[in-house]
């Protein structure tokens, strides 16, 4: 029975395939084991593959090669450090966190007494569980008089919070001059594009309220702000130098009601660090 023309291409291809499969098989051949000798570890045993009929590449000594990865490894671990450091630094700058209190941290807060150790537990705790606190919208009002470590504390859960989470530090008139900022016909954002950033960003520190007039202008931008965090679960840290009777008046009623529901108020109810840093600092 005669092949067609058509059998005669397939069997061409099928040798061909062959031939391929066999070149393949070649490519690497192995050439056994064989004792060498380490300058730096002596003697050890090495394994050889000859590739494409021609080059032979030999196993290194063992130990110069876990020396080499070991070396790699930390090389890497450095780079991820460095790229760490890094972000940390740029989410530094985008949280404002003012310049006085960079580097401040749970760990250098002054807790001698059994009221700074009880706040000092709080901020830990809601580090600690802030993934909890962030789905709950919880947050922390820290009241008391000046330099009794309220932006030390509440700069210290930021920064500890970083890389994974990040916040914003803002003072509560830096929060309405930004908002007014957004009524001139310059201005290159609108005000809605302001608000936003205050109710969106994941952890907000707004300090120094009650040094603004509680004018019922500056206490409409308050609500808004946190009205919108409130209804969107977002947790915050506020910090004042007013007791709750002062607190409430300056930011309004409405707002105040909302804050009681979610916020749990520790009280910094001892004098100023302030004295004493001075005496230390002569």
């Amino acid at each position: 029975m005669e092949r067609s023309s058509e059998d005669f291409k397939l069997a061409n291809l099928v040798a061909r395939v062959a031939q391929g499969a066999e070149a393949v098989y070649t490519l690497k051949e192995p050439l056994g084991d064989r004792d060498m000798e380490c300058a730096e570890h002596g003697p050890y045993q090495s394994s050889g593959m000859r590739y494409m009929g021609k080059r032979e590449i030999w196993t290194p000594c063992p130990d110069c090669e876990d020396a080499r990865l070991a070396a790699n490894r930390q090389a890497e671990a450095e780079k991820k450090a460095e790229r760490a450091r890094q972000e940390l630094e740029f989410q530094i700058g985008e949280a404002a966190i003012p310049q006085r209190f960079i580097g401040r941290t749970l760990d250098n807060f002054n807790a001698s007494t059994a009221e700074q150790q009880a706040a000092l537990r709080i901020a830990a705790e809601f580090v600690q569980d802030f993934e909890a606190n962030a789905k709950r919208g919880s947050s922390l009002i820290f009241s008391g008089l000046p330099g009794t470590g309220k932006s030390h504390l509440a700069t210290a859960i930021l920064q500890a919070l970083m890389p994974h989470h990040c916040g914003l530090y803002v003072t509560c008139m830096g929060v309405i001059r930004a908002v007014r900022g957004t009524w001139r016909k310059d201005s290159e954002r609108s005000e809605q594009q302001v608000l936003n950033i205050y109710a969106e960003v994941p952890l907000l520190v707004l300090d120094e309220i009650g040094v603004q007039y509680g004018t019922d202008g500056e206490q409409t931008i308050l609500f808004d702000v946190l009205d919108r965090r409130y209804r969107d679960m977002k947790p915050s840290i506020f910090l004042t130098n007013q007791d709750k009777k002062g607190f409430k008046e300056f930011i309004g009623e409405r707002t105040f009601d909302r804050l009681t529901e979610t916020s749990r108020w520790v009280p910094f109810d001892w004098a100023s660090y302030r004295p004493q840093a001075r005496k230390e600092a002569a």
